[in-house]
């Protein structure tokens, strides 16, 4: 069977949007039983560009101001996702005081899914 013109395009558009779409997803790991919250400006931020990706959702946290008690199962953050030409990003919190969410230096993997512990 060929496709048609518009039958090709229309599943470029859909590859497009496929990529567009990407997400990066960041599985966090917490010692002892704790309360967390994320802030907003939480983002990865990739080497040589500078380029940041929000956060676009997060699971089993709350966002600040509100606090969640973490009984050890750690939490979820979504966040856009990183450019192709990323190879190292760091994920830092940037808040208005000490403590925020840093890990420095994650290498990048074919899945864009990660795990941390803080």
């Amino acid at each position: 069977m060929v496709e048609t013109e518009e039958e090709t395009e229309v599943k470029e558009e859909i590859k497009t949007l496929q990529s567009e779409e990407r997400q990066t997803i960041v599985h966090c790991t917490v010692g002892d039983d704790y309360a967390y919250r994320v802030w907003p400006s939480t983002f990865l931020i990739e080497h040589g560009s500078h380029r940041r990706a929000k956060l676009i959702m997060a699971y089993n946290i709350s966002f600040a101001p509100q606090w969640t008690i973490n009984d050890g199962k750690g939490f979820t953050l979504i966040f856009e996702g990183l450019s192709k030409s990323c190879a190292v990003f760091d994920l830092k919190e940037i808040i208005p005081q000490d403590g925020g969410f840093e890990i420095v230096g994650i290498p990048r993997n074919k899945t864009d899914v990660y795990t941390v512990n803080f």
